[in-house]
């Protein structure tokens, strides 16, 4: 033993014999003396840890010491043990104390953690020393003890290991549940894997059913459970159409449906039955969340709703919006109920052209009703959506009319829950649509009315200290306030956010001063036309236009430096145009050009593909007749401070061409862009013709949705 280590021991020693006499150290071997200096310099390494320098754990390391040396002398005083033995004992105990300091340099293992961890050693010593199972030291602590114990020297080879392992494996699953099945296709013989599997069904049915289709151990294990969820999961993972019954999992696990009663739907020509099941297992699964009870899957089964309503409705509605005969355009609604048209109008918000719902949807929920009112639809349905459905009549004007349809105290009522409880959500989406809603709205009542309500839920979170209450009521008071000019609300000194009102034209350069405009073409029949009236607008001797294989280039020739481009709008069929708008993404990004202007010029079904390779360097985004929460809300995930211009409806060609033209022209001038002026003057441009249309343009000061949540995601004080 080296001189300072011996003196410690030494030191040591004294100290402890009064308070443990039974423990006293008897002479060390110095055969074995390293293997305690071993152990001596663990505890140290410990002592010298931050956590224990910086808080009040030096009578829990007092403990340890006195601990940990009676372990040893314990050790030594064992006449039973051999020498042999006793080396494999205090190298054991270091073990432990070395497992401890590499899962507390790891953050494993808290400092609270130690004195267990000793306490569950020296039982699990014990035991091994007395030829009993340690499994009960494994039950009875905690995961990481138990992870630290499970290799040691001393302790691997006794006979409670093997269960204990699996227990291990179990314990790991309750922290980390979605790792159940990754955890088990390493080992699915554990004792425990028939109660995992069960759990996994419910955690997450969809990853089950991939992992029992597998042709390996654990695909097998999953099948041979004797569970009734687990089994249908299984029986269904075998068949190829598989997950058109998942949307119905919850029915088939109660026993409500049988895979019989759904398999003739998902044929082609049953596609509409399938829908219609669609809609009936959705309005129950409404009724039974507004109790409480989350259905299996139910995320599942609203997201094969909305593709089902694009794919066999929406889709063809919309691609015959040029048919002036409305009985031919809608006849795919024909066989539909006011229930089944409601789910198109709240399943595909973001997909109905404005004529689609206006001619075609909306008229016929009450066409179809014996009594047209609109509290019985909302009863019809469970009140399933119905801010979303608020939301959407707000937006296409329909609102005015909806509400009538009741009387005006259930008008009032609903108009009252639209607003309330946004706090309670665990999404912004409601309290967004709140916002879009209100700036469609014109008449002054209706308008009062939310807003008294906004400043009462204000007043009631405030009271009640929900600071995420406070802050979403506190920002749509102020974002409904700034559209009353008397009320002479300034958005971004309130909101803390830059300002909504103008875009300086030096934010929009780069380094070298230049605006770097980038516009996504898409090469169906109304893309080719758009792009060919978008040429057309800077044939004016003002810019050049630069032809390249598969893109173009719109250069100033005078003002300050702007570069347009601009991907051409190739054959779509053979995905031409999505390789263009890469090879024009990758250019930019070769040559260190970041667009600040990103404009989307296609159809809502093409948006996803424009905001997946959207600039994260974009200020401004014109995303075209595509609001609504979830657009909005990945644009700024991807561009937090963008300034965003959409449409309540369908975009106009003319008008994007004016709008693109004096943005284009006030940049080259350069002036900043300034909404209010801006709109100010694309109106007296289109004139009375276009005024309808134009007013459904969102300005990025009027875009209350997107101003949302800019300011929710912005750092900010929560006052009253």
């Amino acid at each position: 033993m080296k001189p300072f280590k011996a003196i410690l021991v030494l030191f040591l020693i004294p100290i402890l014999l009064p308070a443990q006499d039974e423990l006293a150290m008897p002479l060390i071997p110095a055969m074995r003396q390293l293997h305690h200096e071993y152990i001596i310099g663990s505890i140290q390494k410990i002592n010298q840890l931050p956590a224990v320098r910086d808080s009040g754990y030096q009578k829990t390391m007092v403990w340890v010491d006195e601990t940990i040396t009676g372990i040893r002398a314990q050790i030594e005083r064992n006449q039973q043990l051999e020498d042999n033995a006793k080396y494999r004992w205090l190298r054991s105990v270091n073990e432990v104390l070395t497992g401890f300091l590499q899962y507390q340099q790891s953050g494993q293992i808290r400092l609270n953690q130690l004195e267990p961890l000793i306490k569950a050693y020296q039982q699990a010593m014990k035991l091994a020393l007395a030829d009993q199972s340690i499994y009960p030291v494994f039950e009875n602590n905690d995961l990481v003890i138990g992870n630290i114990l499970i290799d040691n020297f001393c302790l691997k080879t006794n006979q409670g290991i093997p269960a204990a392992k699996d227990l291990l494996v179990w314990k790991y699953c309750q922290i980390y549940p979605d790792q159940i099945l990754n955890t088990l296709s390493k080992q699915p013989q554990n004792i425990f894997a028939d109660t995992l599997i069960v759990q996994a069904a419910f955690q997450d049915p969809e990853k089950l059913y991939n992992f029992a289709a597998a042709p390996n151990a654990l695909g097998r294990k999953i099948q041979s459970v004797n569970h009734v969820l687990v089994k249908i999961i299984g029986q269904l993972s075998l068949t190829k159409t598989g997950r058109m019954y998942f949307p119905f999992l919850d029915q088939l696990y109660h026993g409500k449906f049988s895979m019989e009663d759904i398999t003739p739907m998902l044929v082609d020509d049953s596609a509409s039955r399938y829908y219609k099941l669609l809609v009936d297992t959705r309005i129950e699964y409404a009724g039974r969340m507004q109790k409480g009870d989350t259905p299996l899957l139910e995320k599942v089964l609203t997201a094969k709703l909305r593709s089902k309503a694009v794919e066999l409705y929406i889709n063809e509605i919309n691609a015959l919006h040029e048919l002036k005969d409305l009985k031919i355009r809608f006849k795919v609604l024909d066989k539909l109920t006011a229930a089944e048209l409601y789910y198109l109008a709240v399943m595909g918000e973001s997909e109905l052209y404005t004529s689609s719902f206006v001619s075609g949807v909306y008229p016929r929920i009450f066409q179809k009703m014996l009594e047209p009112n609109a509290d019985t639809l909302l009863s019809m349905v469970n009140n399933d959506f119905f801010k979303k459905f608020i939301r959407v009549s707000a937006a296409y004007n329909t609102l005015d009319d909806f509400l009538r349809r009741m009387d005006s105290a259930s008008a009032k009522k609903r108009m009252e829950s639209f607003v309330d409880g946004l706090e309670l959500s665990a999404s912004l989406e409601d309290a967004v649509d709140v916002a879009d809603s209100y700036s469609s709205i014109y008449q002054p009542q209706l308008r009062q009315l939310i807003l008294d309500r906004v400043q009462m839920n204000r007043l009631k979170n405030w009271n009640a200290q929900n600071k995420k209450g406070v802050r979403i009521y506190k920002m749509l008071d102020l974002l409904f306030q700034s559209l009353d000019s008397s009320c002479q609300v300034d958005l971004s000194k309130e909101l803390g956010i830059d300002p909504v009102y103008e875009m300086a034209n030096r934010l929009l350069q780069d380094s070298a001063g230049r605006i770097v405009i980038q516009q996504f073409f898409y090469g169906d029949k109304d893309g080719m036309n758009v792009f060919l009236a978008f040429l057309a607008g800077f044939n004016n001797g003002k810019w050049w236009v630069i032809q390249k294989p598969e893109w173009v280039e719109i250069v100033a020739k005078t003002g300050v430096p702007i570069t347009i481009y601009a991907n051409k709008p190739l054959n779509e069929q053979l995905d031409l145009d999505a390789k263009a708008q890469a090879s024009l993404s990758n250019y930019l990004a070769d040559k260190g050009l970041e667009p600040s202007i990103v404009i989307h010029r296609g159809h809502s079904y093409h948006l996803r593909s424009t905001i997946e390779q959207l600039a994260p360097s974009a200020k401004l985004v014109i995303l075209g007749g595509c609001g609504g929460y979830q657009n909005l809300n990945d644009v700024l995930q991807i561009c937090p401070t963008a300034q965003i211009i959409s449409t309540k409806q369908v975009g106009t060609g003319v008008i994007n061409k004016g709008l693109i033209n004096e943005i284009s022209e006030t940049l080259r001038a350069g002036q900043n862009l300034n909404w209010p002026s801006l709109w100010n003057n694309m109106a007296k441009q289109l004139g009375p013709k276009y005024k309808e249309t134009f007013d459904d343009y969102v300005p990025p000061h009027k875009n209350l949705g997107a101003i949302f949540i800019t300011a929710f995601n912005h750092p900010e004080k929560v006052s009253k």
